[in-house]
């Protein structure tokens, strides 16, 4: 990618599948700063003024339109925040991939934490894909803190995919959202653990008007030592749908809690909560063992389709 390095180009491919500048608009945030911009027809990027960050504006003519917002931090010791608004207008289409990947090579913390806070219209949709990656041969711990806010208008539809399945030695994710009458929206969470790391979700959906629907699902794979905490919340404040759904493979001497949690203040709300927490199935390795596979490959093929 032009004007890129090779290490910020590289985390840039894997947080966000770009291999080249696409089409659509593009900010790039390397090391606490811009590192390239490109706005498109109907989606307008704006740096922020008071703080780090910048607001994105998708149009109400946009249909499909894509964004891609990676941010890349490579530099020891910095420590960085931004914060990042996306208002999408009333009927609006569009795909947002954000991401953030570290590189540490040092005994230094690398830390990013991002505020995303998104405005979504009245009948728009959104497809939301964040991806957290960790890499580096250093000692130094490499921190990830997503913040995420959603408003949801009424009618509107999101579609949400946060992934973190490799290098990242703590993370604590807060989300919320608010929606309106018969907005929907999906979320799915995938995590991968593994040595002594620590990841820990807290998630809160409050379904405020009549006709909101809401799933959430994660999935999970704890490894060796790893930590892993999941608190997903549904509340239910008029007649609504939700259905939480916590599902992970522990493995060596990794912990799991999972403590979905359901509270309704409307008689119609119609909540539902389910977690499960094993092994992984020892037919399904044999199955595989018997296709010629050790028992690693065997793991590693029933991982990779239980994080699809």
């Amino acid at each position: 990618m032009e004007n890129l390095n090779e290490t910020t180009a590289h985390v840039v491919e894997v947080v966000s599948d770009m291999k080249d500048i696409p089409v659509g608009a593009v900010n790039i945030r390397e090391n606490g700063v811009s590192a390239f911009h490109k706005d498109s027809d109907h989606v307008k990027i704006v740096k922020k003024t008071d703080k780090p960050g910048i607001d994105i504006y998708v149009d109400a003519e946009s249909k499909n339109e894509i964004v891609h917002i990676p941010v890349v931090v490579s530099k020891p010791g910095l420590e960085d925040k931004v914060y990042n608004d996306f208002y999408i207008a009333d009927g609006a289409s569009c795909y947002i991939v954000a991401g953030c990947g570290l590189h540490n090579d040092s005994e230094h913390i690398t830390r990013h934490d991002g505020i995303h806070t998104f405005h979504i219209g009245k009948n728009a949709k959104v497809s939301y894909i964040e991806k957290h990656y960790g890499e580096g041969t250093g000692t130094g711990a490499k921190i990830l803190n997503p913040v995420t806010n959603v408003y949801l208008g009424e009618g509107s539809n999101l579609t949400m995919d946060m992934i973190q399945i490799e290098g990242v030695d703590s993370t604590v994710r807060d989300t919320f959202v608010e929606m309106e009458a018969d907005s929907k929206m999906t979320v799915t969470e995938k995590l991968m653990t593994h040595d002594n790391q620590k990841a820990e979700s807290n998630m809160e959906i409050k379904l405020k008007g009549d006709g909101a629907t809401a799933r959430i699902i994660s999935r999970s794979v704890a490894k060796d030592k790893s930590l892993q905490i999941f608190h997903p919340k549904a509340i239910g404040d008029a007649k609504c749908h939700a259905h939480v759904q916590c599902d992970s493979i522990i493995m060596g001497d990794a912990v799991v809690s999972s403590i979905p949690e359901i509270t309704a203040s409307n008689v119609d709300a119609q909540l539902i909560h389910e977690a499960a927490i094993g092994r992984i199935n020892n037919d399904q390795l044999i199955k595989l063992r018997t296709f010629g596979m050790n028992e690693e490959e065997a793991e590693a093929v029933i991982i990779e389709n239980f994080l699809k």
